[in-house]
């Protein structure tokens, strides 16, 4: 291996370890190793800026600012409700209405909106109808990423592999390609959540906060609030009892939940990202917090008032249109119609929509910034500068060598296997855009060493690093429900593991199917 190589083997070692330890937020990691390679040579300043531009990172961006348009229209929030029955019921009733409709929502929308919304509305409705909100929320997020597999919109990852394949020259993902293999593996997940989430979830978790809130109610105006902490809060690794929470917020901290356990005394305890807090506040708090990003999320027991119906289905109106017209402008007969330089892609038509939704006010334009999740958009920036690297030092071809070695006398199914184990094994430790950002230079190199279609490799690496179900640190969905519902990691692995393994054996055994070597 060249040193040029050596370097860059080192440098995402390095990469890996710095994720894991969770020292730094993500796209700061990604960005210093991209330093690293313009300093060694190993990437020109064109190189490494290229991703920055890229289209698919502008198409997630936008795509943030369209989901939060369809949330602040109160759409989400009057829909859970029709999902949810509001008699009586059973778990598997009550699933069977839930789970169906929120991952075909999920297919359409970012996850984490999704399950900000609804997460707290089926809290309190479990409650109101006495089952254990335990028995719904893990597959609540479950579902978002079950759904966000079906369609090339539905999580980052997708849209972040789809551009790669342009880069590399190959046509992408047409809206409802990844469906074709997706929509089994969704349906294959939510079957099994049916049958077995009630056996493998926990009935009961302690739940402090509801002997918090008849302290809230002698307090007058004071109620109890649920905090998830995000990627800004500036509390974030420093000591509980030193960080002046009350003088920050001017609410009184009353309990922290961590991994399924509540703590109430602070020695010794920090702040992390992902950790629920019960605060006692007012209503000024959620008022002042509710749209920043210091907090994932934020619930305080009540309902906020619907904006009006016209501004809903607008809303909905502009997203069907966005996902109708992206569909249809990808048909060659459209293509063929259009003057040149004109694309009725997914860019074109989240461009439009972003824009009409901030002149029609259905998100505030002002504020726009604050609804863009920034670090994930440098993540996926510089994972096209990282992928870069892989190539250009021939990293790529000599791990896609290595492994080929390994399986020389198995032919390509053991590969795609193979391929699907290392980047799920990347998206459980580290991201998923990252994972994604690894593994697609070894695919495409495997692919043109075996002299092999690699339109296989490049799904299976969308399927498996979307399927982040053992732990909660892989998928911000699972952070937050792990907070609200005060799941244990052990919850997730013990449920998370064998839907791992569905994911795993129907990727491998139906992709070949569809997409031949």
């Amino acid at each position: 291996m060249s040193t040029e190589g050596i370097i860059v083997l080192l440098s995402l070692v390095g990469m890996l370890a710095a994720l894991i330890a969770d020292r730094m937020r993500p796209g700061m990691i990604l960005f210093s190793v991209l330093v690293i390679f313009l300093c060694t040579g190993i990437l020109t300043p064109r190189e490494m800026l290229e991703g920055f531009s890229n289209k698919g990172m502008m198409t997630v961006a936008m795509l943030f600012l369209v989901s939060e348009g369809v949330r602040q229209s109160g759409a989400l929030t009057q829909l859970v409700k029709k999902l949810l029955p509001q008699r009586r019921t059973t778990v598997f009733r009550a699933q069977l209405r839930m789970l169906p409709g929120v991952a075909f929502i999920s297919a359409f929308l970012n996850n984490t909106p999704v399950v900000v919304i609804f997460a707290p509305i089926i809290k309190r409705w479990a409650a109101s109808v006495r089952l254990p909100a335990t028995y719904f929320l893990i597959p609540l997020s479950y579902v978002t990423i079950l759904g966000g597999i079906c369609t090339l919109i539905g999580t980052s990852t997708n849209l972040v592999v789809h551009s790669m394949i342009q880069e590399a020259g190959l046509p992408g993902f047409t809206m409802f390609e990844l469906g074709k293999v997706g929509i089994f593996i969704a349906l294959a997940g939510i079957l099994y959540l049916f049958c077995f989430s009630r056996r493998l979830l926990p009935s009961v978790r302690p739940d402090q906060a509801l002997h918090d809130e008849g302290t809230a109610e002698k307090e007058g105006p004071l109620h109890v609030v649920e905090a998830v902490i995000g990627a800004r809060f500036p509390g974030i690794n420093k000591s509980v009892s030193e960080f002046d929470f009350t003088r920050h917020y001017g609410a009184e901290l009353k309990e922290l939940r961590r991994g399924g356990t509540a703590y109430t005394r602070w020695d010794g305890l920090s702040f992390r990202e992902g950790d629920t807090l019960v605060v006692l506040a007012d209503d000024s708090f959620q008022r002042a917090w509710g749209e920043s990003s210091v907090f994932i999320m934020l619930a305080n027991g009540h309902d906020s008032e619907p904006p009006g119906r016209k501004r809903r289905w607008l809303a909905l109106l502009l997203l069907a249109v966005m996902i109708a017209g992206a569909t249809v402008g990808e048909l060659p007969a459209v293509q063929a119609l259009l003057p040149a330089g004109v694309k009725l892609d997914m860019f074109f038509f989240a461009a439009v929509t972003t824009v009409i939704m901030a002149w029609t006010q259905i998100f505030p334009p002002r504020k726009y910034t604050k609804y863009i999740s920034w670090d994930i958009l440098v993540t996926i920036a510089c994972a096209f500068g990282i992928s870069k690297a892989m190539e250009n030092s021939g990293v790529a071809d000599c791990l896609a060598a290595y492994i080929i070695g390994l399986s020389r006398h198995y032919g390509p199914y053991v590969l795609l296997a193979v391929m699907f184990l290392i980047t799920n094994l990347f998206t459980e430790l580290i991201t998923n855009n990252a994972a994604a950002a690894l593994s697609f230079p070894i695919a495409l190199s495997l692919s043109e060493q075996l002299g092999v279609n690699p339109m296989p490799f490049f799904v299976v690496i969308c399927m498996a690093a979307s399927a982040s179900f053992s732990t909660p640190i892989g998928y911000q969905t699972n952070l937050i429900v792990q907070g609200i519902g005060n799941y244990k990691f052990t919850d997730f692995v013990r449920i998370g593991l064998p839907l791992n393994l569905i994911t795993f054996i129907i990727s491998v055994f139906a992709i070949p199917q569809i997409w031949p070597f």
